[in-house]
């Protein structure tokens, strides 16, 4: 997983707020697209949600030569990003993507939600940038739509064009545009019956484009592999309220924004607060609409542990009494283990050795359960209707 910095207007934003606006962008910033390095073992899908961090935070705000003291992250924020997942074939070590083969390595795109936690970030980031500031949550939308289903959508960028400077020839995209995708975020308080729109940005406001991220990424000899995540980085427009992020939006704290349809108002994101990020390509005559999921989030109190996707906790209240009919050889059968130990139901999951080896699988108790005689058989019951239900063959 890699997250890039290539919303112009954004980076713009940020330095403005931390460096002035004379030295807003970095001297690099527009011959490359700035990124770093991060991890996947807390990207989430969708309905997972999401515990305040703790961390060091500066003990003094204005003095950092006074060190730090542990605390529970106070400028919780959100960040309206997209990302695509590489495809194509694994790329060798030190062959990169070119940019006449780059979409060929693009599978598709996805609405993601960087979490961060500003002041941790704040104090951790010089020099090296943010990190667990930016580790602890990652999530997406549960819809990847490929490059083909955007293509009607393509449209130019936010900048146009991109002659001063002209990037450097393996970067230079003969073709560049971006597509035409409305992304909208929302915040719904715990007392709140509905979210409230505080975002309205497009897809379209990144300088750098995806193909240009991906093989910049590559050129070094990275060997991308599918299945890779590469994110966006903040997508902001121009307007104030097309602004990714709470820390633009609020700039740096010193205005608040109302939450419509409540009296209430963030600066930053509070415990329960509801955040839900939608992309969508409108109907167009002959194409139709092409839209993303929701991609949304609770946020937790500090120290919860183990938040599991609403979806899942419902489910595993709702079924009981796994029991997993399985051979220890079988790739299939510990498919289906690692399933259920990601939705956290292996440790209560009963598990029935079927041996192969001594024909375990064509007994007439095995073959009731399953007539083609094999292992996996996932057995559990509906608490609802009491109906035991059986699934033959999961991940085969």
């Amino acid at each position: 997983y890699t997250d890039f910095y290539s919303s112009r207007e954004h980076a713009t934003n940020v330095g403005t707020m931390f460096r002035g606006k004379d030295n807003a962008l970095q001297p690099n910033w527009l011959h490359l697209p700035v990124g770093y390095h991060g991890r996947a073992s807390s990207v989430y899908v969708t309905g997972t949600d999401v515990a305040r961090p703790s961390g060091q935070l500066q003990k003094d705000k204005d003095d950092p030569k006074q060190g730090s003291v542990y605390g529970a992250c106070r400028l919780l924020d959100f960040e309206l990003e997209m990302a695509f997942f590489v495809g194509g074939r694994p790329m060798k070590p030190g062959e990169p993507v070119t940019m006449e083969d780059a979409e060929n390595h693009i599978f598709g795109m996805v609405v993601m939600n960087d979490w961060s936690a500003r002041d941790i970030q704040k104090w951790e980031y010089v020099p090296l940038g943010p990190f667990g500031a930016k580790n602890f949550a990652t999530s997406i939308s549960p819809w990847v739509v490929t490059l083909d289903a955007l293509e009607p959508f393509r449209c130019p960028t936010s900048a146009g064009e991109q002659s001063d400077p002209v990037p450097l020839e393996y970067i230079r995209d003969p073709s560049y545009s971006s597509y035409d995708i409305k992304l909208e975020v929302g915040i719904q308080g715990s007392s709140m019956d509905a979210p409230s729109t505080v975002t309205r940005s497009n897809f379209a406001n990144l300088y750098w484009n995806i193909k240009q991220q991906l093989v910049h990424h590559s050129v070094t000899g990275c060997n991308m592999q599918p299945g890779d995540l590469l994110g966006s980085g903040t997508i902001s427009g121009t307007p104030q309220d097309s602004f990714g992020s709470m820390l633009e939006l609020c700039w740096k704290g010193s205005r608040e924004v109302p939450l419509e349809g409540s009296d209430e108002v963030r600066k930053f994101l509070k415990d329960g607060d509801l955040v839900v990020m939608t992309g969508v390509c409108n109907e167009r005559p002959g194409v139709p609409r092409v839209g993303f999921g929701a991609v949304e989030g609770r946020v937790l109190p500090a120290g919860t542990i183990g938040a599991a996707p609403a979806a899942v906790a419902e489910a595993s209240e709702r079924y009981a009494n796994f029991v997993l009919y399985s051979y220890w050889r079988s790739t299939c059968s510990w498919r289906v283990r690692t399933a259920l130990a990601a939705k956290g139901l292996l440790g209560t999951t009963e598990i029935r050795p079927v041996n192969l080896l001594q024909g375990g699988h064509k007994s007439d108790e095995h073959a009731e359960m399953n007539p083609m005689k094999q292992v996996p058989v996932l057995e559990f019951t509906d608490t609802v209707t009491g109906e035991t239900i059986r699934l033959t063959q999961v991940c085969g």
